[in-house]
């Protein structure tokens, strides 16, 4: 009778042993590196190891507020870069990128911030055309202008955009990339998909549920 309890106690030790390493193992990852290299860890862990972060930052959206990172603080946030006049790849971004933002448009708690690569053209009055062309009414996604070698330096040192091909480029190469990235409340990068790619805003969707409910 002993040895059956001691059993069963150690099995339901195992049994949530297991469970916990399972939900660790299916949390998203950190990525401290421009190469995107995965880091699987708790969050403990995570304040001792992960040492990246997005810079501070301060910009002007399409109603001529000051956007700044103070405005993430302890929200989750969507990064895209775009440009009002891109024929090619911007459009199909803001297309799957509202299917994501419909899903999360009523939560204060995630913020979409689309930033212009080219801010010399894209006054907030040009941004706030596109962001009505576009028909996306959500007041937390911002389109921001701003100087050109801010908003480059943050995209591909504090963002990552271009992975580590872009990471050592200077403000005067032209930023053009379909990528999107996903960050935490504490303004940590958790994710990174193609934003031309209907299945990655489909995951995109997962994740950010998943990081509401760490």
């Amino acid at each position: 009778m002993l040895q059956t309890v001691f059993f069963r106690s150690s099995f339901f030790v195992l049994l949530i042993l297991f469970s916990c390493q399972k939900q660790e193992d299916n949390s998203l990852p950190y990525f401290n590196t421009p190469d995107f290299s995965p880091q699987f860890l708790s969050k403990e862990d995570a304040l001792k190891k992960i040492t990246h972060a997005i810079a501070p930052f301060s910009f002007t959206d399409q109603d001529n507020k000051i956007i700044t990172d103070k405005t993430i603080d302890h929200k989750i946030h969507i990064a895209s870069f775009i440009f009002t006049s891109c024929g090619s790849i911007c459009p199909i971004m803001i297309k799957n990128l509202s299917a994501v933002n419909k899903k999360y448009e009523k939560d204060p708690n995630v913020v979409f911030l689309s930033f212009s690569v080219t801010p010399w053209i894209d006054t907030p009055k040009k941004l706030k055309d596109f962001k009505n062309l576009n028909k996306i009414n959500n007041p937390d996604w911002h389109f921001l202008t701003g100087k050109k070698g801010e908003i480059y330096k943050l995209a591909r040192q504090s963002y990552f955009a271009e992975e580590d091909l872009g990471f050592t480029r200077d403000s005067t190469e032209f930023l053009h990339t379909e990528h999107i990235i996903l960050t935490d409340k504490n303004k940590k990068i958790r994710g990174i998909y193609n934003g031309t790619l209907q299945t990655d805003m489909e995951q995109l969707i997962k994740d950010i549920k998943e990081l509401k409910a760490e």
